[in-house]
């Protein structure tokens, strides 16, 4: 495709179809190409190549096509991709999933311009990732540690917290260092959670290290599959370009899969899982492997996307495909949620397979790794525990099971609630997860290193042989 091709109008509409277009007579006209599409009342939308085959074209109109008439269509193809200016314009500005201010300021401009839809980044120029990215909450820092260039996501269910997590994170993640920034790309939220997002990180967008993107239920279905590629777009230039270590939160995922899957109804095509489209894995990967961080170039890019599973299932295609591609999972759990703790983290359930490249020595505290492990392992005997209790009474449990019975209580409410505004250091959290274990008998502590429990018992400090 040239840039440089003169525009020819097409006005042989054949059909709207749903979010879809269907113009037939075409020339030269590829995949992914830009379209401007102008209504018979002057009215110009804009649109993507969807498919093309013989002389017909299947546009997805990103604003939408009511209120058109296919009689009174005039549609242009710019022999380009879709591309949107990139930059620290994006920095502290508020927009909707095409983009769009809704922050009431002027349109985002840049030096240059990139490809919306991107690539995944090259195996062979990735670096792995490294360095810790804190998010100020407990289970995630100590038990699940979120590292630079990661992709971890938040498995949650309907009416739990999670999008009060993801702003909280977003509001007070950071790293060390060096410049950090967060992107939040909401999709198909409600308007008072829209609201609630954009007043909950009013002051970091004030401090010029936010972008937020916010895409409504009510909003076009083309513009929630556009919003995280967006997102990761104008990441992915703060990151690589601007030398920035960016944060992308994209929720919820699950409302992108649909969105995904009423475009793959509209077009016709086959059904496979649950009526989701059978590239749904290809179409998440393509996403989740743009981040990163590339060998000789500045700054990462990390991916913390939120998803709902239905009904709790953790096997529905969404939480399934997203478990195949991202490297763990930080898990929500109902029966945590009704015990009034905040966040509701199964931390058994949770995993951050790459917690050892961003923890440990030189990277966050000596004792964290051995601190986490043995705080896993006790929560591991306390469920036991709890389920030969429901089996044979309590009183059937070995002291030592009593222990760690009474361990659990302590465990929820003094090291994994906080509260929904308060930020929580690293040492903080760690001395929180020292308090839990320590009310258990030293014979139980086979985990920590006998010159990490003396250190503690000389001075009661575990930074000490930091």
């Amino acid at each position: 495709m040239s840039p440089e091709r003169t525009p020819v109008e097409y006005t042989s509409v054949r059909e709207l179809r749903g979010p879809l277009i269907v113009v037939e007579g075409v020339g030269g006209v590829g995949w992914d190409e830009f379209a401007t599409i102008t209504l018979a009342s002057g009215e110009r939308r804009h649109g993507v190549v969807l498919e093309v085959r013989d002389d017909l074209a299947v546009v997805e109109v990103l604003e939408g096509t009511g209120g058109m008439d296919p009689a009174g269509l005039r549609m242009a193809f710019d022999g380009r991709p879709l591309t949107v200016p990139v930059g620290e314009g994006w920095l502290g500005r508020t927009c909707d999933g095409r983009g769009a201010p809704r922050d009431g300021g002027p349109p985002v401009f840049g030096r240059t311009s990139a490809p919306v839809e991107g690539m995944a980044v090259n195996p062979v120029r990735r670096q792995p990732p490294g360095e810790p990215v804190l998010t100020g909450i407990a289970a995630v820092d100590v038990l699940t540690t979120l590292v630079r260039g990661q992709k971890l996501p938040i498995f949650s269910a309907a009416g739990l917290p999670h999008l009060e997590l993801a702003v909280q994170i977003a509001a007070q993640a950071t790293t060390t260092g060096e410049r950090f920034s967060v992107v939040f790309a909401g999709m198909g939220l409600t308007h008072a959670d829209a609201f609630f997002v954009q007043e909950a990180l009013a002051e970091r967008a004030a401090a010029g290290e936010l972008c937020l993107l916010l895409n409504t239920a009510d909003d076009p279905v083309i513009e929630r599959i556009l919003t995280p590629r967006l997102a990761l777009t104008v990441a992915e230039h703060l990151a690589f370009d601007g030398g920035r270590h960016v944060l992308v939160i994209m929720t919820d995922m699950t409302s992108y899969a649909e969105a995904l899957r009423e475009v793959s109804a509209a077009r016709g095509e086959v059904p496979a899982r649950r009526a989701y489209p059978g590239y749904l894995y290809s179409d998440l990967a393509s996403l989740y492997e743009r981040c990163g961080r590339i060998v000789g170039q500045p700054g990462s890019v990390t991916v913390l996307p939120v998803l709902t599973m239905p009904a709790g299932d953790i096997t529905h295609p969404v939480p399934d495909l997203t478990g195949y591609i991202t490297e763990g999972q930080i898990v929500l759990a109902r029966q945590i949620h009704a015990e009034g703790v905040y966040p509701p983290v199964d931390a058994l359930s949770s995993l951050s397979r790459l917690m050892r490249k961003g923890a440990g020595p030189g990277r966050t505290r000596g004792d964290h790794l051995d601190v986490a492990a043995q705080l896993t392992a006790a929560l591991a005997r306390a469920r036991q525990a709890g389920e030969l209790a429901e089996l044979a009474g309590e009183s059937a449990l070995s002291p030592a099971d009593r222990r760690y019975l009474a361990m659990y209580p302590r465990y929820l409410h003094d090291f994994l609630h906080q509260e929904r505004d308060r930020t929580l250091a690293l040492d903080e959290s760690l001395e929180r997860a020292w308090r839990v274990l320590l009310t258990l008998p030293p014979g139980e502590l086979g985990m920590l290193p006998t010159a990490l429990l003396d250190a503690r018992n000389s001075d009661g400090s575990p930074g000490a042989v930091a």
